[in-house]
């Protein structure tokens, strides 16, 4: 987190390159960092915003703000959780820019909270696949199909500059949690792989600092998720387990606020396990084939 003496810079923007302005929102959490970040991407005539954000009027105003006398040519967003994409309906209000991007995503489940995190308002004027385009004047965004965290995330490359805006895929601060039944590890690993054969220059996540070694970080990403696949084999061989079991003894003196998102990718991983017919359940229970 950002230290005393240099506070967030909530309410206000910054530029980063000279197609890219970043506001971040006054939404921190041990699951946002510092809160999520709003990106401006393109020129004073015309600019796509990224990720919008949660709708809170501080956070809409600085970005009118940050926007000035650009036109909004489209709002686009990674994914649709809540500290994402809520702030797209009024933005758009505000600008008259269509909303473009992912496709909309409520899980219909009765998994206890299982859409909990997921913007039920979210209305996408065109949704985007991957590869299609959002172009302004000077700029060419393309999207980058990466599911995994949700079915529904895409990545943004500025072809002109090099820079990527990773949404939650790959963050700046932390690993991102995959969490059933949308959160896919597998598929998340198909597109760390996918982000790992790229060339980009550098890293603008949702959440945390921007990555200025990209490949160097998905690189030890993904030795990271197989590590923890292996921690998981291990335990198994001991005997059956339960998911809070693995828990405690794979992310010794975690946070307590975190253990149950801990416990949701530690699902996924047994999930693809199971599917590569590697371990199998019964009941609460994990086990080796």
């Amino acid at each position: 987190m950002a230290s005393e003496e240099t506070p967030p810079p909530y309410e206000t923007y910054e530029r980063l390159e000279p197609m890219v302005r970043r506001v971040l929102a006054r939404n921190p959490s041990p699951f946002t960092y510092t809160g999520t970040q709003t990106y401006l991407v393109g020129t004073d005539a015309e600019l796509a915003v990224i990720d919008p954000g949660p709708d809170e009027e501080p956070h809409l105003d600085a970005l009118i703000a940050a926007i000035g006398g650009a036109k909004v040519v489209a709002i686009a967003c990674t994914h649709t959780h809540r500290d994402h994409s809520p702030a797209a309906a009024p933005l758009a209000a505000r600008t008259g820019a269509p909303v473009i991007g992912c496709a909309p995503l409520v899980l219909t489940t009765d998994a206890p909270r299982a859409d909990a995190p997921f913007d039920q308002t979210y209305a996408p004027d065109a949704v985007l696949s991957d590869g299609e385009l959002i172009c302004g004047e000077g700029w060419t965004l393309r999207a980058i199909a990466t599911p995994g965290h949700t079915s529904n995330h895409l990545c943004y490359a500025l072809e002109e500059s090099g820079a990527l805006f990773t949404g939650d895929h790959v963050m700046g601060w932390s690993t991102t949690v995959v969490a059933p039944p949308d959160g896919d590890m597998a598929a998340y690993m198909a597109s760390m792989e996918r982000l790992y054969e790229r060339e980009d220059r550098v890293y603008y996540p949702a959440h945390g600092p921007a990555v200025d070694k990209p490949k160097q970080l998905v690189r030890g990403m993904i030795g990271h998720r197989r590590q923890r696949e292996r921690q998981i084999l291990r335990h198994l061989g001991d005997g059956a387990h339960a998911i809070p079991e693995l828990v405690g003894k794979m992310y010794v003196g975690l946070d307590e606020r975190l253990k149950g998102a801990a416990g949701q990718s530690v699902l996924a991983h047994l999930i693809d396990l199971r599917n590569r017919n590697l371990v199998a359940s019964r009941g609460s229970e994990w086990s080796l084939l």
